[in-house]
């Protein structure tokens, strides 16, 4: 590694994912909304951005940016008639320097805005307001547990999609140890809450995150739908570092967050390793039937097939439309890239009959 660009730095398998995860995203985002009519401009926003360059084991690897800019960047060629923005920025004027050198070229619909401030003071500064004209995708991903909601709220209430990253591994770590009066107001900012009232959490995971959860939802003033997803990455040693949090108001959008994240984690809803327990049997003495071992932080499609029987199984015929779109509101679990799998599993395990249209999940009386 270049002395010079010491803030290269090696990453783990779990930031590789969260880079291919936007990047899947992205791609898949713009290529509907630049295909919607009424959508004249793409606007992209990472406020918290590096240097877009990384170790990864022997090789460098690009981040977020320079993935970005760059499928954005053919994206612009293909559509001349749309304009796509796009907002690059950080602290350090040394890594924006750097991330200069590997960005493509602005052209007369494409354009990229470098900056080296405060990431809250950039989204702030944009001051625009997003409509069904211009559709705005923030990425805020700082590296520690540290949210300025209010800089954060307009792009909640506005025609925005905000990718969140919460890290957790923060305060789970530090919470309960932390003298520094600085931290201190760091962790009451991100959680709205005072110092002895994380104490009491005592490192509880759950705790923390639907802190978080509970923020958002409470800052929303728009009276649109309203949809919020999150996903854990954990890293080698399978400790839980952050949860990848999706919002937005277009269930479109959300509908695609959760496939590209069951995708990249390869049909699971975090890159957790399970060790295989995730495939095995256990017994349900109550319910006199089998079900497949639940593990919250890593679900995979049996849970999910599981949780579509359990909701229908008392009635005898459901149209697939009503299960997708039942499977659309939830959090986590995708509607979208697993629908085969999920109607061969309930036919294989549950004996649930599949025709075209619909399902039937038990015989008429």
């Amino acid at each position: 590694m270049d002395s010079d660009y010491d803030f290269i730095k090696p990453i783990g398998k779990h930031s590789l994912y969260k880079f291919e995860l936007i990047e899947a995203y992205v791609t898949s985002w713009a290529e509907k909304l630049l295909n919607f009519q009424k959508c004249k401009e793409l606007v992209f926003i990472d406020c918290m951005s590096n240097c877009g360059e990384y170790v990864f084991g022997e090789t460098r690897v690009y981040g977020t940016p320079v993935r970005v800019a760059k499928l954005l960047s053919e994206k612009a060629k293909k559509y001349p008639q749309k304009k796509i923005t796009l907002y690059f920025n950080d602290k350090d004027e040394n890594k924006v320097q750097y991330l200069a050198q590997l960005l493509p070229e602005s052209t007369d619909n494409f354009k990229i805005h470098l900056s080296y401030k405060d990431g809250n003071d950039l989204i702030r500064s944009l001051g625009r307001v997003f409509n069904d004209k211009v559709h705005c995708l923030l990425v805020y991903d700082p590296f520690k547990a540290e949210i300025d909601w209010d800089a954060l709220k307009p792009y909640i209430n506005n025609w925005s999609e905000v990718i969140l990253n919460h890290m957790i591994s923060d305060p789970i770590r530090a919470a309960k140890t932390v003298k520094r009066d600085e931290t201190k107001r760091r962790y009451e900012m991100t959680y709205q809450c005072k110092m002895n009232e994380l104490l009491n959490w005592r490192g509880d995971k759950k705790a923390f995150e639907s802190k978080i959860l509970e923020i958002i939802v409470s800052l929303r003033r728009n009276t649109r739908p309203f949809y919020v997803a999150s996903f854990p990455f954990f890293n080698s040693k399978n400790a839980l570092e952050y949860n990848f949090i999706h919002c937005t108001s277009n269930i479109e959008g959300f509908k695609l967050f959760k496939s590209c994240a069951w995708k990249i984690f390869k049909g699971h809803s975090s890159n957790k390793n399970t060790y295989g327990k995730d495939n095995q049997y256990q017994l349900d003495f109550e319910k006199d039937g089998s079900f497949f071992c639940v593990d919250s932080d890593c679900f995979n499609i049996h849970n999910v097939v599981e949780y579509i029987y359990k909701s229908f199984r008392n009635k005898i015929k459901v149209e697939l439309k009503e299960i997708w779109e039942f499977l659309d509101l939830h959090p986590i679990f995708p509607s979208d890239g697993f629908k085969n799998e999920i109607k061969k599993e309930l036919k294989e395990v549950y004996g649930v009959k599949v025709y075209k249209t619909f399902l039937q999940f038990r015989e008429e009386e």
